[in-house]
């Protein structure tokens, strides 16, 4: 999606006139997207300095440009595009991102460098690698570029750089990536001209970014159909701002301590489709000759994975030397790995073993066998009370076995990568469940295909249709159904049964693969079977755990399933509010596993009508 476009004399009169930064405001709130007065600020300013580069007789003013192209599948945005054709004519987009930065300092990370952000310095990506990192992101959704061998050459520009500060830049550190996309600093303006006019001289007339805005767009890869090419060193997924800065630290922090004898640990906090398991991947694959481990609680991706890899030729023994269950290291001696990455670390249990019979602490012991480990967690998508992870349980295993902790703003995982990349769509998953007030009442950003069904078999039949295309679409249903099956194989008996004749078992009696398997379809999963993994099309059969009452959504564990154990002891103990937060955050998690959309359904009456209110709203802003 391209905000604003327009030739390079049009933009300049816009500029002159002092209302481009109030047409890019108006048109993103037109699409649904939320900007701050700092945003126009910035805007106002560093277009102001793209004018004085492009208004010259060396650029051909008839070439087009864009501001803040949404990049498909994700929540970012690109700042500035020209399109137009080579002295050869070849056809060519550059990436420019702008940035107003006055100072930056080196860091021993790679791509990673330290500038004064948001009232504290943080640690970001080196302005080259953010624009390189969106341009091959830009190459892989769209189709129309890699069909047409359009080059996207990326570059930035940081017009308000102190020159006393360009060697902490341009260090021999940043070379390789900076050779990829050059940085230009606040005295490079007319280097800069250069690299533009050298590069596109003719124009396209605006066909190359409008083809590019409105051309088909890839389907998203999955992590789970990547994971054995990411095993084999190929790049499947390039890591985007601080995906990157949490990779770029753990890697450091790795090469340090198998030299030092050190003990670190990294807490990465992140919401679902924030790209936590694909950093996590990423780590295992870099670190894959290494003593390493992907620890997961969750069987279901594990089996998931390791159904994937076996089918790639992958030994049944160097699978189970990767991929480890959170029980495994009880035994386990000090610092005997040098790396645990542990995915889904909300999900850890207090103690190891089917009886919870077998070692301390799975936090303790995690820490203790590693020299690093890193935490990947989302304290909101505890769906258990079991669920033993916690960020202060994790800092205080930590400091008592003496690693040190890696925590804070520069670990936060906050982009979206799943849900066709809206950030505002969990925000209104928040509010829509009433798990916190947040900004998105009336809708979010993005195209996301959310429907509600007052039939769970037309829901059925949508998704069916949808999962023929390439068997990535599932229904997911809270527990509150009793797990008949598992003691009658009887093909007429089912543990599912609703309105308008529809009937289905549960998955898990027969299988850990149900989220890749060919004739799986027609059962239904549960938080259990889905969490860590995703699909395209997701349908979710709210029970009767979650119905809306005086004008409040409103909780109800008794009408969990007999067979659930994931409420065991709320009566006993009286927590009823970790019973309330438990039964939200499973929804929740259901409603995030869809890449491109998620169907609804409701047990009860008066839910499906307040939640049809809530998607009338999003419709009529989004329309």
């Amino acid at each position: 999606m391209i905000v604003y476009s327009n030739t390079i004399s049009g933009f300049n009169h816009d500029v002159d006139q002092g209302i481009i930064a109030e047409k890019v405001h108006n048109e993103l709130n037109q699409k649904g997207f939320y900007n701050s007065i700092n945003e126009i600020r910035s805007w106002e300013n560093s277009l102001f300095y793209m004018k004085n580069v492009l208004y010259s007789p060396s650029i051909n003013q008839d070439l087009n440009i864009a501001i803040e192209y949404n990049i498909p599948n994700t929540s970012k945005r690109v700042d500035f595009l020209i399109s137009g054709y080579t002295y050869t004519e070849n056809p060519i987009v550059l990436i420019i991102e702008l940035k107003q930065w006055e100072k930056a300092e080196r860091t021993s990370r790679e791509d990673i460098v330290t500038t004064y952000l948001g009232g504290s310095n943080r640690a970001v990506t080196h302005p080259s690698y953010q624009a390189y990192s969106y341009a091959k992101t830009i190459s892989n959704f769209n189709s129309y570029i890699g069909d047409n061998n359009i080059e996207i050459k990326p570059s930035a520009y940081l017009h308000n750089y102190k020159e006393e500060y360009r060697s902490e830049l341009e260090n021999d550190l940043y070379t390789p990536i900076i050779k990829k996309a050059p940085i230009f600093l606040k005295k490079d303006t007319i280097k800069l001209r250069e690299f533009i006019s050298s590069n596109v001289k003719k124009s396209d007339q605006g066909k190359l970014l409008y083809e590019i805005d409105h051309g088909k767009i890839r389907p998203s890869k999955a992590l789970q159909d990547a994971i054995s090419s990411m095993l084999s060193g190929n790049d499947e997924f390039y890591m985007i701002d601080e995906q990157k800065v949490v990779f770029s630290t753990v890697k450091t922090l790795v090469e340090k301590a198998i030299i030092n004898e050190e003990k670190y640990t990294i807490l990465v906090e992140g919401g679902p489709g924030t790209g936590k398991s694909v950093v996590a991947i990423n780590l295992l694959a870099e670190f894959r000759h290494k003593i390493v481990n992907y620890v997961t609680k969750n069987s279901a991706p594990r089996s998931v994975y390791f159904d994937i890899l076996r089918k790639d030729k992958y030994s049944l023994n160097y699978i189970k030397n990767l991929f480890k269950g959170s029980g495994s290291y009880f035994n386990s001696s000090k610092n005997e790995y040098d790396l645990l990455i542990v995915d889904e670390a909300h999900r850890l249990n207090e103690k190891s073993g089917l009886f919870a019979n077998m070692g301390e602490n799975q936090i303790k012991e995690i820490i203790n066998a590693s020299k690093v480990s890193v935490f990947f967690i989302d304290e909101d998508q505890i769906v258990t009370t079991k669920d033993f992870g916690s960020i202060n349980e994790i800092k205080k295993q930590a400091k008592e076995l003496g690693s040190m902790i890696f925590y804070g703003e520069d670990y936060n995982l906050t982009s979206q990568f799943r849900c066709n990349g809206s950030d505002g769509y969990l925000a209104f998953l928040d509010d829509l469940l009433q798990i916190r007030d947040t900004a998105n009442y009336d809708g979010f950003d993005g195209d996301y295909d959310i429907k509600l069904y007052t039939s769970p078999t037309e829901m059925k039949e949508d998704l069916k249709k949808l999962n023929e295309i390439n068997n990535k679409s599932r229904i997911v249903s809270g527990y509150t159904f009793d797990w008949v099956s598992k003691s009658n194989n009887d093909i007429d008996v089912f543990d599912i049964e609703l309105k308008d004749d529809f009937k289905a078992k549960w998955n898990f009696s027969n299988t850990q693969t149900w989220a890749i398997d060919k004739d799986s379809f027609d059962q239904v999963g549960c938080i259990h079977t889905s969490q860590g993994l995703e699909f395209d099309y997701v349908g979710v059969i709210i029970g009767k755990d979650l119905v809306y009452r005086d004008n409040k959504v409103i909780t109800d564990y008794t009408k969990r399933a007999k067979t659930d154990q994931s409420l065991k002891g709320i009566k006993k103990n009286n927590n009823f509010v970790l019973a309330d937060k438990i039964i939200r955050n499973t929804y929740r998690t259901l409603m995030t596993r869809g890449q491109k959309g998620c169907y609804i359904y409701c047990e009860d009456e008066n839910l499906s009508k307040y939640i049809e209110f809530r998607l009338n709203k999003v419709l009529k802003k989004n329309n």
